[in-house]
Formats: structure tokens, sequence, C-alpha cells
């Protein structure tokens, strides 16, 4: 085992030093020279005394001094002086050659990865040559059939730096449009052909599973349904969908195997192995993902070809190593991390386990189960850095897909390899349609069930618990004595971290849920001295503001049994009102927010829309759906020159039908804008549930709540705060209106819905209904 791992030490140190290199730039070159230096010293001692832990040594420095030494070369092109003034919100035009996907956001927007040739800032043009990510909306693209890797674009809107740590170093939103200069040529567009041909394909088959046969074949996630995208995220099928090592394992595979029967020697297998696999990462574009993903294929291929899983992980590790050289801004990427965790266990674990497993099954379902177990065990701690939870049906979705999804990315890729033969490619997409809808319907089957996902303890806390639970999982099945120390020990360590975790979980998650009412349809979380207001009809769920810091909204939502969101409501940007925003990045599919008056809101939303949210300004006539509701926006005005931020441009909705009893949230308006809103028009009183503004302050226009005549006021507020809210002049207001007032500060969690057509309200601390 020692030997089989004598190369991690390289691969974790390189990581470690790129990470900090690319997340704090400055570091980079003191970094680069201090480790040259020990490489040095190092060298010095292999020439006397050349022993494996001295040339490791050496290894693991000049590998880091590399890394470090690339960022610090690269540092100054990536600074804001040599880009211009893009942070100051000024019209840019950028030049640039797509060199990445169009990735879908939402239906609405598009993102994809360019290398930026040339930037204008108002007369000024100069040339550039860094990375950049394009976000636009698709009706803003003169030519979306030529939008596509290789066409040159030219983008026109605003531009912010990135992200430390992002290998992009501005993100460009093309708020004016984005124009194809070129459309792809030569390989690139042969390339694009095919892909669209498939596309074209499956487009008569029935959904959803027609538009995942793009997805199992080439990675082209477009025609995926959001639905059916959610299902199988939550159920841990995802990675199906995305050019992962596994498409590429088929490839050479495949390869490998015809060059075999057609008689050729293994050097000739190995290079025609190697040319399909170059083929096939132009065909589904050459971006860095796939690039990692071919190069985890090929390590994974030959630890199995050779039939030596420790040249496999050594392999494997110096693979990792000489990629983070290459480019280090992957060290922070969690789509290599994860990529590197599922080849590493499947190296280590997977025949381990196999072995375990085979004491209680036959052999082949044994192995089969310990594919995706070990993938899962390695993959968990980080996916729940993302959001705290563990699909419980993970393994066993994967192990009744596994079956059907190489079949399906088989014949789905000589489908769109066969584009010049019309009929034989239209034969073929509809074989690969019935591997697809069984996918399909396993990622449905499972997310439908019950307790699909359990809660976890959130953060790093929950990620070294969920370590600890897969590690002694692993041992318990592994171990090869039973009732042995290890595995008593294994087993202990099992019992005492399920214990703490759905302990520490429990009523934040599963168990919480069961402490709330379950026919809730508006929810007020008790998130201190701040707004979070959840909504809830036929399985859609809205939140209006989301308090002041993350912990407390993530463990509402845990306890509420909520992992995505299909409206992010952002009434401003108070810090009490988006503070707590970091718990839903990536888990919301809308932002409907105010108006953005500094560059930090434009960051925030930048935030949303980069994790796949699409954000839309907020003003009166603004209207849509959630579930059976309808939501509409009655405040601010979207032509006024008056409320352009803060307090009094709360973005204010009224919300009702499908469950959800008639609400006004009225976000931190002031008296002022209270007495213009009630003079609008705009309000359909009366309201079943008012949420109080501003937490209940003094400044109030008692005539706004007489029109609304709430039954329920709600006011979301913090214990002892310095404030004084709410103010008793306002609960004086409403108590004379004959409101039932519920306040989070003294009741907790206030939940409100209709049964038997009365409207009943649930108080965390008081525990009955009213």
């Amino acid at each position: 085992m020692i030997r089989r791992l004598r190369l991690l030490p390289v691969a974790l140190a390189v990581w470690a030093v790129a990470a900090l290199a690319t997340l704090m730039p400055a570091t980079a070159a003191p970094l680069a020279l201090g480790l040259w230096a020990s490489a040095a010293v190092l060298g010095a001692l292999c020439v006397r005394t050349p022993r494996p832990v001295v040339l490791v040594g050496l290894f693991a420095c000049a590998l880091a001094a590399t890394a470090a030494s690339h960022v610090a070369l690269a540092q100054p092109d990536r600074t804001a002086d040599a880009l211009g003034e893009i942070g100051a919100g000024r019209a840019i035009t950028v030049q640039a050659q797509v060199v990445g996907k169009i990735e879908p956001r939402d239906g609405e927007r598009l993102a994809f990865d360019a290398r930026a040739v040339m930037l204008r800032v108002g007369e000024r043009e100069s040339p550039i040559a860094v990375d950049v990510v394009i976000q636009v909306s698709r009706h803003e693209v003169d030519d979306p059939g030529a939008l596509d890797v290789g066409a040159i674009v030219r983008a026109h809107g605003t531009a912010f730096a990135g992200y430390a740590g992002d290998r992009a170093v501005v993100v460009v939103d093309a708020a004016r449009g984005v124009e194809v200069v070129a459309p792809p040529t030569g390989v690139p567009a042969a390339a694009s052909a095919l892909r669209r041909g498939l596309q074209r394909a499956v487009s008569g088959l029935s959904a959803p599973a027609a538009g995942l046969v793009p997805g199992l074949a080439v990675g082209d996630t477009a025609a995926v349904g959001v639905q059916l995208d959610e299902a199988m995220k939550r159920t841990s099928l995802s990675h199906l969908t995305a050019v992962s090592g596994a498409n590429c394992a088929l490839v050479v595979g495949i390869a490998f195997a015809a060059a075999a029967l057609a008689g050729l020697r293994r050097g000739l297998r190995a290079a025609a192995a190697l040319a399909a696999l170059a083929g096939f990462v132009v065909l589904v574009t050459p971006e860095p993902s796939v690039v990692r993903a071919a190069a985890m294929a090929s390590i994974a291929m030959l630890g199995v070809t050779l039939g030596r899983p420790a040249a496999g992980t050594s392999i494997l590790c110096l693979a990792v190593a000489v990629l983070l050289v290459t480019d280090p801004w992957l060290s922070t990427s969690l789509g290599f991390a994860l990529s590197a965790a599922a080849t590493g266990a499947l190296l280590l674990c997977a025949r381990p386990l196999a072995a375990g497993l085979a004491r209680w099954m036959r052999r082949p379902l044994a192995l089969a189960i310990a594919v995706p177990l070990s993938a899962q065990l390695a993959c968990g701690p980080l996916l729940v850095l993302i959001a705290p939870t563990v699909p419980v049906y993970g393994v066993l979705a994967n192990l009744l897909a596994a079956p059907a999804a190489p079949v399906a990315t088989i014949v789905g890729l000589a489908a769109c390899l066969a584009g010049p033969l019309p009929v034989l490619q239209s034969g073929l997409a509809a074989l690969a349609w019935l591997p697809a809808a069984w996918v399909a319907g396993v990622a449905e089957t499972f997310d439908a069930l019950p307790a699909g996902q359990l809660a976890w303890v959130d953060g790093a806390v929950g990620a070294v618990l969920l370590a600890a639970v897969g590690a002694a999982i692993g041992l318990v099945i592994a171990a090869r004595r039973r009732g042995g120390m290890l595995q008593a020990t294994a087993a202990a360590v099992l019992a005492a971290s399920l214990g703490v975790g759905a302990g520490t979980a429990a009523l934040g998650g599963v168990a919480g849920g069961w402490t709330l009412p379950a026919d809730w349809t508006v929810l007020a979380c008790d998130v201190g001295q701040g707004d979070a207001v959840l909504l809830r009809s036929a399985g859609a769920t809205a939140l209006v503001d989301t308090g002041p810091e993350p912990d407390a909204l993530a463990q509402c939502l845990a306890r509420a049994g909520i992992g995505h969101l299909d409206l992010l409501v952002l009434t401003h940007f108070d810090l009490d009102h988006i503070g707590g925003v970091d718990a839903v990045i990536g888990r919301v599919s809308r932002v409907l927010h105010g108006p953005v008056d500094d560059a930090e809101a434009v960051a925030l939303i930048r935030r949303l829309a980069d994790a796949g949210a699409t954000a839309t300004t907020a003003g009166v006539g603004l209207s849509g759906t959630l579930g059976g509701a309808r939501w509409r926006a009655v405040w601010p005005p979207s032509d006024s020159a008056v409320y352009t931020g803060g307090n009094d441009a709360s973005v204010v909705i009224d919300v009702r039908g499908g469950g959800i009893p008639s609400s006004l949230l009225l976000g931190d308006l002031s008296a002022a804008p209270q007495r213009a809103l009630a003079r609008s028009g705009a309000l359909a009183p009366p309201y079943a549930v008012v949420k109080v503004a501003h937490h209940g302050s003094a400044d109030q226009d008692p005539g706004l709540y007489d029109l609304a005549a709430p039954s329920v006021a709600l006011v979301t507020v913090g214990v002892d705060n310095d404030y004084g809210h709410p103010r008793d002049e306002t609960l004086d207001v409403l108590e004379a209106l004959g409101a039932t007032v519920a306040r989070t500060d003294i009741e907790g969690v206030v939940a409100v819905w209709t049964a038997d057509d009365e409207l009943r309200v649930w108080r965390e601390r008081v525990g009955a209904a009213g």
C-alpha cells in the first residue's frame, strides 16, 4: 500500500501550492523562490544519499515550484491595470474566440468560456490575451446558430474582475448583445455540425429522454429539461450527462478492442485508442473539464489494462501533479477534485469493497455495487460543501442506471457520427432513446420517493464527519477478518459519526420537518434581525430574502426540506436581507431583485447568475407563477427616478392561489412609499397575510395596513435587537385592525396555511395552530 501511494505527497503538495498561489497571487513568486531553493537543497542531498523519501521530496518541491512559477509569470497579464477600467461599470467591447461549449442558464441566458484578444473601453482599443466568461441573454445573440466553439465573437456590455482562483480573469455581462464575427471553421465547424445533427435527430422523439440522448453521448445538455436535470442531481446521476471519465473510457475501450480484433500489436492498439480519444475530445469540445476527464479516463484505463492498481494510482498522482502544473487554476475547481477523488476511489477501493460485499452476495453484483459505492463515498464529503444533503438512493439509482447509460452513450455517439447518413442517424437516435428513457425513468422514480435527501451538517465539519462515515463504511465492508480490532473500531466510529451527524442534522432536516406543520404554504424563518420568508405551492418553492447570515438560513431550509428554490426574491441589498445568500448559491432557478444600486449588488447578482440562476430586475407589472400560485410585483415603479435603491425601492410582491393565502410582502418600505403604494391601485385587498415592513419599525403608514386589512401580520425580527423593533406604535396599529400578530423573535418559526377554508397559524414556541 505504501508503494502504491508513494507519489501521493507529490500530488498533494502541488495541489496545495497551486491553490495558495491562485487564491493569493501575491504569494506566487515568494513560494516559487522558496520551493526552488528547497529543491536545490534536496537535489544536493540526493547526490549524496539517494533515498526514496528524499527523491519524493525533490520531485514534490520541483513540481510545486513550477506551478507557483506558472502563476507568478501569468499574473502581470491578469491584473486590472493590464485590462483597463473594467471594474468601473463602463461600457466595453470584447472580441474573443469561443473555447467552451455554450451552457444554458435556466433557459433564458447563455454562458461560455472564451479567449479574449481585444478590449475596447471608450475610444481606446488594446490587444489582450486572457480567459474570460461571457454571459448573455439568448435573445441578444445576433446569430445563435453560428455561436459555437471556435467562433469569433464581439461582446458588448460591462465587465468585472473574476473571482480569485478562477481561470477566467474577467466576466463579461453582454447586456448589449453578442455578435458573431466569424463562425467556426475547419475541425471545430465539423464537430459543431455533428453535434447539431444529433440534436435534430432526437428532436422528434418523446421528452424527457430525447433531450438526454445528446447529454449521455456527447455531454450536450441544452435540451435536458429543468425537472429532469434537478432529478438527476438529487439522485447522483448528473455525472452521466457530463463528459466524464466514463465516457472517455468507453471510447478508449472500444477503440482498443477494435484494434485488437483487427490483429494490431499492443503499441498500435494504444495509438488507435489515443487517436479515438483525441477525436472524441474535439467532438465534445476541448474545454478544460473535458481534457481533464480524458486524462483521468486514460489513467483508469491504463490501470485496468495493466491489471496493476498500484501503477494506476501512481500514474493518477503524477497526472494530477502535471495537470496542476499546466493549469494551476484547476486546484480550486470542485469538478477537478471530484474527478480525481472518483478515479482514485475506483482504483483503490472498488476491488476491496467488491471482495467484502462478495461475502454476502454474488461476486458480479458485489462488483456492480462497489463501483458507485466507492465513488459516492469519495465524492460525498466534497458535495456536502455545496449542499448539506446526502442522496439516500444514489448508489441504488446508479446501480440501476449503470447497464443503460453505456448503451445510450455508445449508440448515441454512433448516431452523432452518422450525421452524413440521415436515415441511419435517425434509426440510431431512436435506439439510443430506449436506454436514455430508462435512465430518465430511474432518476424521476427515485426523486419522487420520500426522504430522498438526508440533511447533513453544513460546511467543513459536515465534510469531515461524512468522510469519517465513508471511511468507516469502507473498513466495515472491506475488512478481511470479521470481528477484528480494525473492524470493531470502524464500526464504533461509524456509529458515533452517524449519531453525531444525524443528531445534529435531525431537527434541521428530516426530523425537523416533522416538527413543522406538513401543510404550511407560508413559512417565516427565524434568522435573527432580518427577513427570510418561504412560499410553497404544488412542489415549487420561493424564498423572499435570505436573512443576515448563511448558517441560520441553511438550517431553516434543511428543516423545511428545501433543497432547491424555483424563485429567490431579493427585495433590496441591505445585509439583513441578502447576507445569507451563500446558503442558496447554486440552488436557485430564478432571481427577482430590486434596483441594483452599487458594485457589491452587481457582484452578488453576477454570482447568482454564474451559479445558474436567471436574474430579473423587478418592477410594477412583472408577474409569474409558482406551482399553482401566481405572484405580482406591485413595487417599485419601473420608470421611477425616485425609488432607485435602498429600503424605499424594496420589491413588494402579491402572492396568492395554489394553496397560498393572499399575501403581501412589504420588504423594508417606509411610510412615504407605503402611501404611494396604497394610492397606486396595484393592490388587491383584503390580504390574509401581510409581512410587516422593516421588521415593525415605527416608520409605517397606518392607511396602507387599513387598506390591506390583514388577518395575520408577520413580523420578522431578531431577539433584543438594537433598534427596538417591533415598535409599540406599529403593534398597536395592527392590533387595532384585528390582525393576529406573529413575530419570530418571541415565537420562532411561524407557519401559515389554509385548511377547511380557515387560516391556520403555527408558532414554534407556542406549538399550537390558531
